[in-house]
């Protein structure tokens, strides 16, 4: 009888800080040993290839539900196909609220929507209305049911929250032992400069960048770390576009505090000039916060080597090109400021990042790693189970070619999204196949999983985001407010 259900054979097994040639044991979906020549029911050849912990992405927009009825174009089971595709195993998508009402009645939705997925996955919950019932009541409900991180828009209608708001719900993650997690731009900032902007005529996709300059970005990034120190609960800053922005993160953190920051292959490969393509053609590029340019995209990986962004995800919202909810929703005339904003990127971001990253010398592979999985699923309690390869984890695994080119094409991104912002950018690096809790998923671009083959991944409480105790005057507002 053999030791293991499947044995990873002669890879070169790479985690956030080793690199070794070893063999993988896998039993009932779990990695059990790591050692020279093992035996198992059933084998795979890796020779020739690393061995990567399965892609964990904190923030993508899967299936997501809409005011009015619907939801994303993006389905569980094509937003699943699509990770495999690329090398991700573990995803945290977003329950939203609509304004007026609570929280729970759209959670249970997209809970039943979800067991469709075949990719293992978790949630965040959007606050975007912080009323008595919802930070009091409903934020502990959903925190107990193992949602264990909170989103915040601080721009964007209906989902912006003022700043009293956004401090109700610091508030609120404190009392429930929560993360908070921010989208960071000026609202206020960026519709006065939009509404001068429309009324010059200048409505174009590019303009979208103009409407919310790097200032705006770094600004609320500084005013969020600010009422998060006054009420001591830790929070991620989303999607950072420009090292400006990076240097609040790191100012806050040489204080003690416990910010953290992310951004995205976007703000590599992507710059403002996309979106001044011909015609309605930049609507493509077009997400929030914008691209910059060349110059900011090389010195994010300075904020990267230096550990202030120390996660990449995809920030997957993804809206077709053409179609009845896509980026010409509103014509392919419409002023940017009513075309839907978000690109696609679920598939891309490993191979993007590979490239740019470990392929052109920018950073290592254990670096690669830390930013991808190991990373991400620290910071939001995923971790000792997915995140690595050791004993004990879950058996999720990329086999990866790191010599093999390939020409990106919207075809192999396997996304239901009608284009990909990358199309025609050639990266070194590729997953061959993916593996997720033992069982193979994804060989020489063929996903092979079962819709509902997905486990929902619930998240308890972890010291990583524990307040640090430290308040004004020592006095907790948290638990009057």
């Amino acid at each position: 009888m053999a030791d293991y259900d499947l044995v990873v054979r002669g890879g070169t097994v790479v985690t956030a800080a080793d690199t070794m040639r070893a063999d993988i044991g896998i039993r009932d979906g779990r990695i059990v040993a790591l050692a020279g020549r093992l035996e198992g029911a059933e084998t795979i050849d890796a020779g020739g290839l690393l061995v990567l912990p399965g892609g964990v992405d904190t923030h993508c927009h899967i299936e997501q539900l809409q005011e009015g009825g619907g939801a994303d174009e993006e389905s569980w089971t094509t937003g699943s196909t699509a990770c495999f595709a690329g090398g991700t195993t573990s995803v945290i998508t977003f329950s939203t609220q609509f304004k007026g009402h609570g929280i729970l009645e759209p959670l249970a939705e997209y809970r039943r929507r979800a067991q469709q997925a075949m990719v293992d996955y978790s949630f965040h919950q959007i606050i975007t209305d912080a009323s008595d019932e919802v930070v009091w009541r409903q934020i502990p409900d959903v925190v107990a049911s193992g949602v264990r991180s909170l989103k915040v828009f601080l721009t964007y209608d209906p989902l912006h929250l003022d700043d009293r708001g956004f401090l109700r719900v610091l508030a609120a993650a404190r009392r429930s032992g929560a993360f908070v997690t921010v989208h960071c731009e000026n609202y206020e900032a960026i519709n006065w400069r939009t509404e001068a902007l429309l009324k010059d005529g200048r409505t174009a996709p590019k303009y979208h960048a103009w409407a919310r300059p790097r200032m705006i970005e770094r600004e609320a990034t500084h005013r969020a770390i600010a009422l998060a120190e006054l009420v001591d609960q830790p929070i991620q800053i989303f999607h950072v576009s420009c090292s400006e922005v990076a240097d609040e993160i790191a100012r806050a953190r040489a204080r003690g505090l416990k910010v953290w920051g992310e951004t995205c292959p976007q703000y590599f490969v992507l710059s403002a000039s996309d979106m001044d393509r011909p015609g309605f053609e930049g609507a493509k590029f077009m997400c929030s916060p914008a691209p910059r340019t060349a110059a900011d995209s090389e010195a994010l990986w300075n904020d990267i080597r230096a550990g202030t962004l120390d996660i990449v995800s995809s920030d997957h919202s993804g809206w077709s090109y053409d179609g009845a909810r896509g980026k010409k929703v509103n014509g392919a005339d419409a002023n940017f400021r009513d075309i839907p904003n978000g690109v696609p990127g679920l598939a891309a971001r490993l191979p993007i990042l590979f490239s740019e990253g470990v392929a052109k010398g920018r950073i290592d592979v254990n670096q690669f790693v830390r930013i991808t999985a190991t990373n991400p699923a620290r910071l939001f309690g995923l971790y000792p189970r997915k995140g690595s390869i050791a004993p004990g984890f879950d058996a999720d695994l990329v086999l990866w070619d790191p010599a093999r080119k390939t020409t990106l094409t919207n075809a192999l991104m396997q996304h239901v999204i009608d284009y990909t912002p990358y199309e025609g950018i050639e990266v070194t690096g590729w997953p061959v196949a993916t593996i997720r809790r033992g069982a193979v998923v994804m060989r020489d671009g063929h996903v092979q999983a079962e819709p509902g083959s997905g486990t929902f991944l619930a998240r308890g409480g972890y010291d990583m985001i524990k307040p640090r105790g430290v308040l004004p005057d020592g006095f907790d507002a948290s638990r009057f407010a």
